[in-house]
């Protein structure tokens, strides 16, 4: 009966919803069901006065705290959402709302600051933010600020209503960018924080959101940080809230701190003196929370000087942005407060992945620091390792061989190399440490110097004929050992091999000891004792590195003997008993690498004609195999089968054709997952694999895989990072296809075109987009690039339309100072193509056009051999282009 008259109901603005947000939240499922059912129902059919009931319970002191929580909730969540097409919705289902509904639901949720529940306070702080994420970027909330602020200057304010009003601008500061407020507003909220963080507010509660609303705002103050008077005040009053009673404000002090140092960094000199005694004294004698963010802040410092470093240009000495070397500066002091971290290490700290305390903590920074000096920590280091490292205190033992391998990478070969040569021997022995810990170390800091120590290829390795055979055996007798300290020693094992790529002779020191490591690897990845896959998973990346390091001529039998081993276990997958979506996990892990294996197989064996055959043997075997995998996953494609077909069909080539009517259904699925976009863009590369083993054999699917590009790329939900691929698989099919690929002209260069012109209006100062940019650059050039190789022979004519339109394109990617090198190739290679295929045609087209002579001078001058290569073929068929017009 009720649920009848709350729907008859709906029609009214603001209805009572108080009972059905109760009963959403009950333990009888029924009740919970037909609550919920009503209230999505109202919001269906009644948005505005849905939204203006939520607010109306959230605003009422009279209701239960249950209700107004779930109210609040329910409004944040029709306001804000993780996908962005969902969001954009809600946006805009926000946006037509009438006005006069809007004021009344600001109205109340604004009045809920002043609520005596901090519950309410707090959630209607969060609905502020996300209604003025979308209003205040629309400039539709002008008012907001000032009706923030005034609850700051309204005399005997309540602390309650203070602290509501701070914690709500930092949200709003979290939620919008610093360009959708004007100065005086940005001055008015940080005088407003400055004073709500200052040691005369009482209120400790006041004082923590205060703090907390700064760290928001920092992004909004880079004004108030030029000039000295403001900056040096802000800096005090942080500095001052790190030294509070309270851990929580310490805390949020120290967040701040960390955050000015990637935003500021150039201000920072006159403060560090202070910062460095606030940070020791909390590393040395706080609670682990402030001291972990005290050791962030070094961290960050390492960080924002090694990219300074990465910008200084060497030829003049010169950099733009001021580098005030604080981590060279602070090194006496700075290197013994970390090394003391390290002995803070937890009991059970190896047993639980989650875990991050202070010894990490210190171990990580350590690192950072020995990237940052270089050879200037091993000093200051050393005799902390050498006083320790046979200490009868397990700790002392552990702390030494962390700090030890913690400053592996920064220091030079040179200075590193002798205290390796003299520790390794040592090391190895700790592999039979009584204590877990110290193991677990040990096998970590040995990975470490195999994975930056050992480079055959370059001439320097600490690994050598006379230890090969000892480094190996004790770790082959290590990988018994207790799940984690095994997973490292996989990581060793993979560093070793990996040592060995392309290293010429020096590869075949590692053929002898290659069945004994492989048979060890798949008994590790067998091994039930592991609470988690992780210790599997490492076990098959490093088999899969074994095999692709491995030298062919001397490993070959080996690698053939492990392909039914591989293809045996990936047949038992589909027998595994499932009854919870645990087990279906596992089931799916394990595919994932036995797959990935097979993959690397495949690559190996068919990289030799010698031994190519083996794989084009047990081709129909294998094929059988991923498509079980698929079977066993119904609705969603596994990504590392999709790349093992990919190396199938390179394998087989045109006999690939057979598997395609069984496959493409898959096929079609992955190109259709927006959801998981990653099986998306590998299905998208696999349709490249396809098209170049089958050449036109893939005709007969290619409408069905074009049209379902073309969606993808009009696509709004599919994730951005897939559309270059698509492009250029345009470019794969349409050289595997030829003249066919006519058909397909008239969708696929409007998108290439229109996508051209979206990268001329990305913004260069934004890093991320400068990289997608280039990205997508060398996409559209290899699309161009396909088709016009495709078209030459026969129907090179059709391109003539868009060729005034790609010349125009690639002047302004020549023109752009942010291309990278894969780029310049991609232009250069499709300007060849473009006069191979147009030939006397586009004389007219490069007429007045100059940029084309300044561009393949540049590439002709470079290092790169390639790139000078492809130059000078372009150079010839411009050039023949041009002689033929006589």
């Amino acid at each position: 009966m009720l649920h009848v008259v709350f729907l008859s109901a709906v029609g009214k603005m603001a209805l009572e919803i108080t009972q059905y947000l109760l009963a959403a939240q009950s333990p009888d499922a029924k009740i919970r069901t037909e609550a919920e059912s009503s209230l999505g129902q109202f919001r269906d059919q009644n948005l505005p006065g849905f939204l203006l009931s939520l607010s109306v319970e959230l605003s009422n002191d009279g209701k239960p705290t249950e209700s107004r929580r779930l109210a609040g909730i329910v409004l944040k969540n029709s306001l804000d959402a993780k996908e962005i097409a969902r969001k954009e919705n809600l946006i805009q289902q926000w946006v037509s709302i009438d006005i006069s509904i809007k004021s009344q639901i600001k109205s109340f949720i604004l009045n809920t600051l002043g609520s005596s529940v901090s519950d309410a306070c707090h959630t209607a702080a969060q609905v502020i933010a996300k209604i003025a994420s979308i209003e205040i970027p629309r400039k539709e909330w002008p008012e907001l600020i000032g009706l923030l602020l005034g609850n700051m200057t309204q005399p005997d304010i309540p602390a309650s209503l203070k602290q509501a009003t701070l914690e709500t601008l930092g949200y709003v500061c979290e939620e919008i960018s610093h360009h959708d407020l004007v100065q005086d507003e940005v001055n008015a909220i940080l005088t407003a924080v400055v004073q709500g963080m200052n040691v005369t507010e009482q209120n400790p509660e006041v004082r923590l959101a205060a703090t907390r609303a700064l760290y928001n705002a920092l992004d909004f103050a880079q004004t108030n940080f030029e000039n000295e008077m403001e900056r040096s005040y802000i800096m005090k009053v942080i500095c001052d809230a790190a030294l509070a009673k309270e851990t929580e404000i310490r805390q949020a002090a120290f967040e701040c701190l960390v955050s000015i140092v990637s935003t500021y960094y150039e201000v920072l000199e006159p403060y560090m003196q202070r910062i460095f005694e606030l940070t020791s004294n909390a590393v040395k004698g706080d609670e682990e929370a402030v001291a972990l963010q005290a050791v962030e802040f070094w961290s960050s410092i390492c960080d924002e000087e090694m990219e300074l470093q990465d910008y200084e240009v060497p030829e003049n000495g010169d950099s733009s942005a001021p580098h005030s070397h604080f981590t060279e500066k602070a090194l006496p002091t700075l290197v013994p407060m970390l090394l003391e971290t390290l002995l803070k290490q937890d009991e059970d700290q190896d047993q639980d992945d989650g875990t991050w305390n202070l010894a990490m903590a210190g171990g990580t920074c350590l690192c950072l620091v020995a990237r940052t000096v270089g050879d200037a920590v091993v000093p200051l280091v050393m005799p902390f390792v050498e006083a320790n490292i046979s200490n009868t205190d397990w700790r002392a033992r552990e702390a030494a061989t962390y700090a030890f391998g913690s400053i592996l990478e920064g220091p030079s070969t040179e200075k590193l190399s002798p205290m390796v040569n003299a520790g390794l021997d040592f090391l190895l022995n700790a592999m039979k440490d009584a204590n877990g810990h110290v193991k677990d170390t040990t096998a970590w800091t040995l990975s470490r110097i195999f994975e930056l120590l050992h480079s055959p290829a370059t001439g320097f390795s600490v690994i050598t004929v006379a230890n090969l055979q000892r480094i190996l055996g004790t770790l082959l007798d290590s990988i018994k050992d207790a799940p984690h300290v095994a997973e490292k020693v996989c990581g060793a094992i993979y560093y070793i091999a990996q040592g060995y790529e392309d290293a010429g002779t020096s590869s075949s020191l590692l053929t002898p000891f290659l069945r004994d490591i492989i048979t060890n690897l798949i008994t590790t990845a067998d091994r039930t004792d592991s609470s988690d896959s992780k210790l599997r998973s490492s076990a098959y990346e490093t088999l899969n590195e074994v095999v692709r390091c491995s030298n062919l001529a001397e490993t070959s039998q080996m690698i053939v003997e492990l392909l039914p081993v591989i293809m045996s276990k990936l047949e038992q997958t589909s027998n595994l008993q499932i009854v919870s979506s645990d087990d279906r996990e596992k089931q799916g892990d394990l595919q994932a690498s036995l797959c990935g294996v097979l993959q690397v197989i495949i690559q190996k064996l068919s990289s030799a004609d010698e031994t190519k055959h083996i794989v084009l043997q047990a081709a129909d075997q294998i094929m059988v195999l991923f498509l079980n995998v698929f079977a066993c996953r119904s609705s969603t494609v596994h990504e590392e089968a999709m790349l093992a077909i990919g190396a199938l069909a390179y394998a087989t080539g045109p006999e690939f054709g057979k598997y395609m009517q069984e496959f493409y259904k898959y096929l079609e699925m992955g190109l259709q997952n927006f959801e998981e976009y990653q099986v998306c863009a590998i299905s998208v590369g696999v349709v490249g694999d396809i098209s170049r083993a089958l050449d036109d054999k893939v005709l007969p699917y290619c409408d069905g895989i074009m049209t379902l590009l073309l969606k993808d790329l009009s696509s709004g939900e599919l994730h951005r990072s897939v559309k270059p691929p698509i492009f250029s698989c345009f470019g794969d099919i349409a050289l595997a296809i030829g003249e066919h690929f006519e058909k397909y002209i008239g969708y696929a260069l409007p998108m290439m075109q229109s996508a051209s012109e979206v990268c001329a209006q990305m913004d260069d100062n934004d890093e991320e987009m400068v990289d997608y940019g280039n990205q997508l650059r060398r996409s559209i050039f290899e699309a161009y690039s396909g088709i016009l190789q495709g078209f030459k022979n026969s129907k090179a004519d059709l391109m003539l339309p868009h060729a005034p339109h790609l010349l125009q394109f690639i002047e302004l990617v020549a023109n752009d100072q942010h291309r990278d090198e894969s780029v310049t190739k991609a232009a250069v290679a499709v300007l060849g193509d473009l006069a191979d295929a147009l030939g006397s045609n586009i004389k007219t087209m490069f007429k007045d056009r100059t940029f084309f002579t300044e561009l393949l001078g540049e590439c002709l001058q470079s290092d790169d051999e390639q790139l000078k290569e492809t130059a000078t073929w372009t150079q010839g068929m411009i050039g023949r282009a041009f002689s033929v017009c006589g």
